[in-house]
């Protein structure tokens, strides 16, 4: 077992999505879960994991794969989201780890699934809204993107910007930076 708050874990989501609503008889679903391990004492980030997850009442369109880079081939070589979230829990300590991501769709995005598919929530409650603390670690009523606060916190991005896997990497590196500046909660 270990130490409560050694590590954090980092979620971004991609999910299936369109322009406008969704088709007929289709929902928003997971596709990506990218998980980043920081390791809160050492201030570093130690591990990147991306879980592919095969959507079950959605397909990939055209323009998810424009934002995404994700295609249905990709994703339909993915686990099912309950495998996913027993992933996270098995593999990833998810339902005893402090985690955060950037602002709150992606822990309601997780919420909605669990309870359309009666699936078990994976995550702690210790859930930090990244978007959030940044807004209010720089003095702002309100939060910006992603991509935006790594332009002002003048952190290059890495990878590719809507892929869960680079994205959760990318928003741990603003977690540490907030951690440097002594303006990230000392629970979480």
């Amino acid at each position: 077992m270990e130490t409560y708050g050694r590590y954090l874990n980092v979620v971004d989501v991609e999910a299936t999505c369109w322009v406008g609503r969704p088709p007929p008889g289709q929902v928003s679903e997971i596709i990506e879960i990218g998980l980043t391990v920081v390791d809160v004492q050492e201030r570093v980030r130690v591990e990147k994991h991306q879980i592919m997850v095969r959507p079950e009442h959605s397909t990939v369109s055209e323009f998810c794969t424009e934002l995404t880079g994700l295609t249905q081939e990709q994703v339909d070589t993915g686990v099912t989201f309950a495998e996913a979230c027993d992933q996270l829990r098995r593999e990833h300590y998810a339902d005893s780890r402090p985690w955060a991501s950037w602002g709150d769709y992606d822990r309601k995005q997780f919420q909605r699934q669990c309870d359309a598919t009666d699936v078990r929530y994976p995550f702690a409650a210790m859930h930090t809204n990244a978007k959030q603390q940044f807004a209010f670690a720089n003095g702002w009523p309100k939060g910006v993107g992603m991509h935006r606060a790594l332009e002002v916190a003048q952190v290059p991005l890495e990878g590719r910007h809507h892929c869960g896997a680079d994205d959760a990497w990318n928003i741990a590196a603003l977690v540490l930076l907030m951690m440097a500046r002594r303006a990230w909660p000392e629970a979480a």
